[in-house]
């Protein structure tokens, strides 16, 4: 299996940012709150905002909102990317 990794820092793959997306995630926060994915080096969030593209977000009224899609872990990766 050829897999490519978006995330070095934590391993993280193409494939679940995608996977990620698909479950609900619209932006680089809530891809950060459901796998850690752009928290550490932040090298990797353009490519995350690559992959998510502008499409349609099944959640985009709760980001629209400034609700969080993932709660409440997306509150506590908010808070470390503003503290960064």
């Amino acid at each position: 299996m050829n897999r490519v990794y978006v995330c070095n820092c934590f391993g993280v793959t193409e494939e679940q940012v995608k996977k990620h997306a698909e479950d609900g995630a619209c932006t680089p926060r809530q891809i950060a709150s459901a796998c850690k994915a752009g928290t550490d080096c932040g090298s990797c969030v353009r490519r995350i905002q690559a992959l998510l593209g502008r499409g349609s977000c099944p959640r985009r009224d709760l980001v629209d909102q400034g609700e969080p899609a993932f709660a409440p872990t997306a509150q506590l990766v908010d808070a470390t990317l503003d503290a960064a």
